[in-house]
């Protein structure tokens, strides 16, 4: 059970902000109270308190942050994600990543890929990854991929297992793709899309919290997508989580971060190589 560290004078949204801080590694600023309150609303609602000043104190004084610890997480959590976001990283990841992996091997030998999408929120960016693998290994049958989504977010992670996607968020999908690798339908009257069981079959996702090191994920990856959630960390997590999520490269493999997220890469083993792209040192 978590115990929020209580200090003289410390009020209860403080403990919240905390708490949050602590277990996510997302630090929450006194002029974040607002959004935490409206976030929230529904929670406060769910557990019957007369007003979010009741439901901090039933919280922190009567030991309701137990029960409540997931859906707080999943509610204060940015979960905001594109198909083909920063397309560029996309782009490296055909015409260099995977050709090198590939080059590795003689043509028509097995050549084993492994993908990690460490933040991967509700599963635009591992899906992205997906259908540009497949589409790569229709030519290159010889290609074994495989990706891994995780997120810290309950929620999320249900909702990129499920791959069913209103048509609207599909739209930055190619037409080629989303003809392959999309089946359309409908749901509670609205256009929907489903990533084929084709790829399905090759994607799984679980929950992971990047604060908690070290990771239950294989290592020798060839890439790992860790991309515009180092943003909300301070710097003494950016650095954990970099150096923990690097660990699970091969040498030679590629950590690719926001475009906005470079700066804060700062790793001996790391070299980049493109904007937000970085390639662990040593020999492949």
């Amino acid at each position: 059970m978590y115990a929020a560290p209580q200090r003289p004078g410390d009020s209860h949204r403080v403990m919240l902000r905390r708490f949050v801080h602590d277990v996510t590694g997302i630090k929450l600023p006194a002029t974040k109270d607002l959004m935490i309150e409206s976030r929230l609303r529904r929670r406060v609602l769910a557990a019957g308190a007369a007003d979010f000043r009741s439901y901090l104190h039933w919280l922190f004084e009567d030991g309701g942050l137990e029960q409540e610890t997931v859906p707080i997480i999943d509610l204060l959590t940015t979960n905001k994600t594109d198909f083909f976001r920063e397309p560029a990283h996309f782009d490296f990841l055909m015409n260099r990543i995977v050709p090198d992996a590939l080059a590795r091997a003689a043509r028509g030998r097995q050549t084993r890929f492994r993908l990690w999408s460490a933040a991967s929120s509700t599963g635009a960016e591992a899906w992205t990854a997906a259908m540009l693998m497949a589409r790569i290994a229709l030519t290159r049958p010889e290609l074994d991929w495989a990706i891994l989504g995780t997120d810290i977010s309950h929620g999320v992670v249900e909702r990129a297992t499920l791959a069913v996607y209103p048509m609207e968020e599909l739209r930055p999908v190619p037409q080629e793709l989303r003809e392959r690798y999309i089946m359309t339908g409908e749901r509670n009257g609205r256009p929907v899309g489903r990533i084929v069981p084709e790829l399905r079959a090759r994607v799984r996702f679980g929950n992971l919290n990047l604060m908690e090191t070290p990771y239950p994920v294989e290592t020798g990856l060839d890439a790992v997508f860790l991309r515009n959630v180092l943003i909300y960390f301070d710097p003494p997590v950016q650095a954990s989580v970099i150096r923990a999520t690097a660990a699970h490269l091969r040498p030679g493999g590629y950590l690719i971060v926001g475009h906005s997220e470079s700066m804060t890469v700062r790793h001996g083993g790391l070299h980049q190589v493109a904007p937000g792209v970085f390639q662990k040192q040593g020999e492949s």
